[in-house]
């Protein structure tokens, strides 16, 4: 199952100072940048990773859809504790094995910003208690009502240090887990309960754990893409869509290994446990190695980016500001990760091209420049991106930035509005914002793709920040 936060792409603008790594998509990380141009000038706050962060605007609150999920899964963890609490816990050591089993994928969830299924464990444990039918041979007694007790008291705990430390995604992602194994348990256990399992026989059985699995999955997904929505006002297809490509990665090893354990226990006992835990716990070991590797990665992108403004090509943060909102208008536009991932990228080396000028563009202002000048300066800035060994789409998009816009992949067309909209405001007075954008508006005819001008424009007015600028 995901975590909710977009794909491993969907992270974070890095910052010129300190990058921090990166699909992403609610569960675990995001952050609104805030930049500022010299003069004084109205900044942006733009779409960090993850669905956690995001464009809000002034006082901003989560809206009632993400209240709604917190309050289900309120309502749904303090209705099966009562019936617990009224029936009795039953099998103790079982409800003790996975509840641990549970807590200990909690506390060793990944603390960075990661954008998939932060801790695998955890779920694949959840889901294995849920699908539990049989503890070496002898039927169980567990039933919905312990399922979802169990799993949302061992979440919990394995979350207070987490929580200590105002991780406030938790919540949310808890709340997805108590739905979603609660789905699981109020779907299998009834049927285990009454026999019904029993008598439809072995491929039966193996096919109603993989058509639950499916259900869960899926039903995660759009919990997941619900709260980033929620929480970031981002469109909701393309979110679904990511979380539904980060089924095929983690999510799709969290639910086979609960699947897995839940049988194996049913022959063997709890012993499977700790053997079944293995392949997972290699797996969180090896992508928190990649995370690490594309938080270099993206420092080193960062980094590079910065070179123009060292060399006094470019005012200092402007790269930043560039991607920081690129990335927004992006997601405005339904970009998926992947494609938020080059987007970013681009932006940030878009002015790359200017170390190549004898005499620098004051000010670093291509916007103003002549077509042919802007064209060569981007060709210059595409040839450096590729000897840097960055992917051939980061290139592409660099050195298609000043071709006429009919013409442009859409990532460039956005990173080229942006540029032209921040330079526009960068030294002007209260009404630059404003002003800046029906000059874009006006140039829409044959310098601007509308459809990114027109994204621009939602993107601020949504932060309020045209209205800030204007008062």
């Amino acid at each position: 199952m995901t975590s909710g936060d977009p794909s491993p792409a969907r992270g974070r603008a890095p910052d010129a100072a300190a990058a921090t790594p990166g699909p992403t998509q609610d569960g675990s990380s995001g952050a609104a940048g805030r930049g500022r141009g010299p003069g004084g000038s109205a900044g942006f706050r733009g779409a960090g990773a993850g669905t956690a962060g995001g464009t809000r605007g002034p006082g901003f609150r989560p809206p009632g859809v993400l209240w709604g999920i917190r309050g289900a899964a309120l309502l749904l963890g303090l209705g099966c504790f009562g019936g617990t609490l009224w029936a009795g816990l039953a099998d103790r050591e079982i409800a003790l094995a996975f509840g641990g089993l549970v807590a200990v994928g909690e506390l060793s969830r990944r603390t960075g910003t990661e954008t998939r299924e932060a801790a695998p464990l955890a779920a694949a444990g959840g889901l294995a208690y849920a699908l539990l039918g049989a503890d070496g041979g002898a039927a169980t007694h567990d039933g919905a009502f312990q399922v979802v007790t169990v799993v949302c008291a061992a979440s919990l705990l394995g979350s207070v240090p987490h929580i200590a430390d105002g991780r406030r995604p938790t919540l949310d992602r808890l709340a997805r887990r108590v739905l979603t194994v609660g789905f699981a348990a109020v779907c299998f256990q009834p049927l285990y309960s009454r026999g019904v399992l029993e008598q439809w026989g072995g491929p039966a059985y193996a096919l109603l754990v993989v058509a639950l699995l499916v259900l869960t999955a899926l039903c995660d997904a759009v919990l997941a893409a619900a709260q980033a929505h929620s929480r970031t006002g981002w469109p909701f297809g393309p979110l679904l869509r990511d979380e539904l490509r980060g089924l095929l990665g983690i999510g799709s090893a969290v639910c086979a290994t609960g699947a897995v354990m839940a049988l194996a226990v049913a022959v063997v006992g709890l012993w499977a446990l700790p053997v079944f835990c293995l392949p997972l716990l290699l797996t969180q070991l090896s992508l928190r190695r990649y995370a690490a590797v594309r938080a270099t990665y993206r420092q080193t992108i960062a980094s590079l980016a910065r070179a123009t403004e060292i060399a006094g090509y470019t005012p200092a943060g402007h790269a930043r500001r560039v991607a920081t909102l690129s990335q927004a208008v992006g997601r405005d536009l339904g970009l998926s990760g992947a494609e938020l991932t080059v987007l970013e990228y681009a932006a940030l080396m878009h002015d790359i091209g200017q170390l190549s000028l004898v005499d620098p563009v004051p000010a670093g202002a291509t916007a103003a420049l002549p077509p042919a000048e802007q064209r060569r300066i981007a060709l210059l800035g595409g040839a450096v991106v590729r000897q840097t060994g960055v992917h051939a789409a980061v290139a592409v998009v660099v050195e298609r930035q000043a071709d006429p816009y009919r013409e442009q992949p859409l990532a460039a067309r956005i990173v080229r509005v942006v540029n032209a909209y921040e330079e526009k405001t960068r030294d002007s007075g209260p009404g630059g914002p404003l002003t800046a954008l029906e000059e874009l508006r006006l140039a829409t005819a044959g310098d601007y793709a509308p459809e990114v001008v027109e994204s621009l424009a939602r993107v601020l007015s949504r932060d309020c920040l045209t209205l800030r600028a204007a008062g």
